[in-house]
């Protein structure tokens, strides 16, 4: 995709009348439930979203490996229980290089086949992130080891806004293309608010000679002050004109739905006038918003002759 030659994305009055998409591909964040009522909660999510037929659903790891198994467990029950291809995150944090490879291995012997590949954070409490001397320091090190175990596709994350601990935006970008040197077929962004910021990066990694997918990381807002409270640590800027659309709404969840919906719905067909078909969804575990934003982004069940649901 060539954003630079077509310009910048229309006017917010020429996307809301083009007509429907018909070309976009979805996938979706979960992470591992924690409780029994969590675990309720999760799939009532994936039954609500299945239908829409993603390309791949993705499940968190937890700072320092801290929900290994919750994850191995969710994935596991993903493939062997539904349709969709799911798709194991793993990090550097907690893990020296030979369980790893174990955890790896795992996963190919239950026919799962993609991973996204991360650095990881440090526990809560530990301070900056260190990296294991006996592990793999950093993303790109662990997708070059994962493709020598086996021949895994393997995602990993990008920041449109670079990442917070990166030395400048050209460092981050040279992190990126590391990833992508290292095996990686794909790439996933942070979250972001304004298309622009999605689109500027964009060209500056195809000028780079990053030519994998790059999808966008879509973040419906259900609870402002969290969001505002996690953008200042992971370093997204929050708009003020996003701010503005939430002020007075802290205690009326319902008005807060209808504007997160709308606001993460006209971001995405901004995107795609602008030649973007792929989205990658953050859902929190919840199915209404990203069920919603589908629907107005053309993805919807697949029905029969007779318009039923198959």
């Amino acid at each position: 995709m060539n954003v630079t030659s077509r310009g910048r994305p229309p006017h917010p009055s020429m996307v809301v009348a083009l007509p429907l998409p018909k070309d976009v591909n979805v996938s979706f964040e979960f992470f591992p439930p924690a409780t029994v009522k969590a675990e309720a909660s999760l799939w009532d999510c994936i039954d609500r979203l299945s239908p829409v037929n993603p390309a791949f659903v993705s499940v968190t790891y937890g700072a320092g490996g801290s929900t290994r198994e919750r994850t191995h467990e969710t994935v596991v029950r993903i493939a062997k229980d539904t349709s969709l291809e799911p798709a194991a995150h793993l990090t550097c944090v907690g893990s020296d290089k030979g369980e790893i490879e174990s955890i790896a291995e795992r996963y190919w012997e239950a026919g799962i086949r993609h991973l996204v590949a991360l650095r990881g954070d440090a526990p809560d409490g530990q301070g900056a992130y260190v990296p294991n001397s006996n592990g793999f320091a950093y993303a790109s090190d662990l997708v070059a080891g994962l493709k020598k175990i086996k021949d895994f596709e393997i995602s990993v994350a990008a920041y449109p806004e670079s990442h917070p601990e990166s030395k400048s935006p050209e460092d981050d970008l040279d992190n990126l293309k590391r990833k992508i040197d290292a095996g990686a077929t794909r790439a996933m962004t942070q979250y972001f608010f304004d298309p622009e910021v999605y689109l500027r990066f964009l060209d500056r990694a195809r000028a780079s000679g990053i030519h994998v997918p790059i999808v966008p990381g879509i973040l419906p807002v259900t609870n402002f002050a969290q969001v505002k409270k996690f953008s200042k640590l992971s370093g997204t800027n929050v708009p003020g004109w996003l701010a503005g659309l939430f002020d007075g709404l802290d205690d009326d969840p319902q008005t807060r739905k209808l504007v997160a919906a709308s606001v993460a719905a006209e971001q995405c067909r901004v995107l795609h006038a602008s030649g973007v078909k792929d989205f990658h969804f953050y859902t929190l575990n919840r199915a209404d918003l990203t069920y919603a934003i589908c629907h107005v982004l053309g993805v919807r069940p697949s029905t029969g002759n007779n318009g039923e649901q198959k």
